[in-house]
């Protein structure tokens, strides 16, 4: 799906703080709003997307995907829609909208037919994509609590990326022109990857055309951002603005040019920022598919990672207040249907938490862990380590254990491996080994058993 980008722009980060004070924004008095660089609700609380793409549009009978997206923990699914140009016309919005708000999910709806604009010949402008909206503003209106619209997706390639700058600012205009209170999604240029750093040095703006200041800008992370400063220092870029920033595609890296999801997750919950990835199932490139098949029960590696990985969905997605009146992290609800664990991880594994050790290191610094097996099926599981430093801050950790019955590790995030027979010593990757005192951390692991799975005693050194 995605256009392999060939070199990153050399431009630098525009430093300079604004020196102009805004006045507070106006926004729909019932509808999700922009406050700060914060996605809020109606009643004030903040939101923060965690949920994934569902490409709708060309497997529109897949309607149960969205009953199992949310079972799997998420908060937030985007939806891909065509407005007729390329794709469709979807002319089941109001289901869709249904879809969302019956499996309690905000639904964030985009056009796809203008990906690459300038560069495709068959895309569709933003222009016409806005022109779509408008034929579907009966069933939109009123529905400002529970959707965002983001008004095309990845709208310009790599051919005369500055063009993005008016055709996003015109297609928000003619948006509130035409009667729209809702949040507004844009996506970058670049093929939504931004690597010229084109909508980074021009968000202000766009947001300056928004009559109501209601619009969040989306970065989608794929090649381009295989390296954490690349990942940091655009973040940063838009918290120095004070912008709203969110992570509205990603992929994973399955190969070393491939996108550090692991450091996107990461500071995206460290950041308080929003992510959707990409996606559930049904991609030309299957490496991106987070259910084979569409099928629950035989997630992938990508899927495992980012539902149930450390800073991945179940650990960090909270509903929406519209529908549970709560901020408590969400779970898979009885209306929801079951994953089989005969072929997938049980969501009824009762954890088992090892004890922890803190041993002393050099200069008094200790730190602790503990490991979790938070899933566990035939022949597989998942376990989760949390690493928390003793009463003195540290700038690096190593953590140990000697599995007992002939298990391995398959895969790691948040830590770098190394194996010497049973042993496994998980050391801290760049962005998660400085820890505060009684800071902590975690990463996880996918592993192999065989008839016994004892969770071992990790010890941890800090220095």
């Amino acid at each position: 799906m995605k256009k392999a980008l060939l070199a990153l722009s050399a431009a630098a980060l525009t430093a300079a703080a604004s020196l102009f004070v805004f006045a507070p924004p106006a926004y729909a008095a019932t509808g999700l709003h922009i406050s700060g660089r914060n996605v809020v609700e109606a009643n004030g609380q903040n939101f923060i997307m965690r949920g994934v793409n569902h490409p709708h549009v060309w497997y529109t009978s897949q309607t149960s995907s969205f009953a199992n997206i949310k079972a799997l923990g998420a908060n937030t699914i985007r939806v891909v829609l065509g407005s007729g140009k390329r794709w469709g016309p979807s002319s089941d919005v109001a289901n869709v909208i249904n879809l969302c708000k019956q499996n309690k999910m905000i639904c964030v709806l985009e056009v796809h037919d203008t990906t690459g604009y300038g560069e495709d010949g068959a895309a569709a402008t933003l222009d016409e994509a806005v022109n779509y909206w408008i034929t579907q503003k009966s069933v939109l209106v009123g529905q400002e609590n529970y959707v965002i619209i983001n008004i095309g997706n990845e709208p310009i390639g790599n051919t005369n990326p500055s063009q993005w700058i008016d055709a996003t600012s015109n297609a928000v205009k003619k948006m509130r022109s035409n009667g729209f209170e809702h949040m507004l999604m844009v996506d970058a240029p670049n093929w939504g990857q931004d690597w010229q750093n084109v909508m980074r040095d021009n968000a202000q703006t766009i947001w300056n055309a928004d009559t109501l200041k209601n619009t969040l800008f989306s970065i989608h992370m794929y090649s381009v951002y295989n390296q954490a400063a690349t990942i940091t220092s655009y973040f940063d870029a838009f918290q120095t603005k004070g912008l709203p920033l969110v992570i509205g595609e990603f992929g994973w890296q399955f190969s070393s040019s491939e996108v550090d999801h692991e450091t996107i997750l990461a500071q995206a919950q460290a950041r308080g920022l929003g992510y959707l990835g990409w996606s559930w199932s049904g991609n030309t490139d299957p490496i991106l598919d987070m259910a084979t098949g569409f099928n629950p029960a035989t997630l992938t590696t990508w899927g495992q990672r980012i539902f149930n990985g450390a800073n991945g969905i179940k650990a960090t997605a909270k509903e929406a207040a519209i529908f549970s009146g709560t901020t408590s992290p969400t779970s898979s609800t009885s209306a929801s249907p079951s994953i089989s664990p005969s072929t997938s991880p049980s969501a009824s594994t009762s954890p088992s938490t090892s004890p922890t050790t803190s041993p002393t290191s050099g200069g008094g610094k200790t730190c602790t862990a503990t490991y979790t097996i938070v899933n566990s099926w035939p022949g597989g599981f998942q376990a989760d380590v949390k690493v928390t430093a003793g009463s003195a801050a540290i700038s690096g950790w190593a953590v140990s254990w000697t599995f007992a019955n002939g298990q391995t590790v398959t895969q790691m995030w948040g830590a770098t491996p190394t194996t010497s027979g049973a042993t496994v010593t998980a050391r801290n990757v760049s962005y998660n080994g400085s820890l505060a005192a009684a800071g902590s951390t975690s990463f996880g692991f996918l592993g192999s058993w065989n008839g016994t799975n004892t969770a071992p005693t990790p010890s941890c050194s800090a220095s």
